[in-house]
C-alpha cells in the first residue's frame, strides 16, 4: 500500500502502524507518532491499522542545546 511518512510518499507491505514503523527501520526506535493529524500512543500501534493514503508522521527526540 502506498501511505505518506514525514511528508513523503512510500510503499510499505505492512498493515499495521508498529509494522510500517519496524519495515521503515524504527522498529525499537523511542519515537512519537501521529497518524492523520492525530496523536497515536505507543501501546495502540500494535492494533492500529493503515489503509491506502494514510499520513503517517514519526518524530524522535534530538539531543543539543
Amino acid at each position: 500500500m502506498r501511505i505518506e511518512v514525514n511528508g513523503d510518499p512510500r510503499d510499505i507491505a505492512a498493515t499495521t502502524v508498529a509494522g510500517a514503523l519496524s519495515e521503515l527501520g524504527w522498529g525499537e526506535a523511542r519515537v512519537a507518532t501521529a497518524l492523520n493529524g492525530e496523536f497515536l500512543p505507543s501501546a495502540a500501534r500494535a492494533e492500529q491499522p493503515l489503509r491506502d493514503g494514510d499520513r503517517l508522521e514519526v518524530l524522535a527526540p534530538m539531543q543539543g542545546g
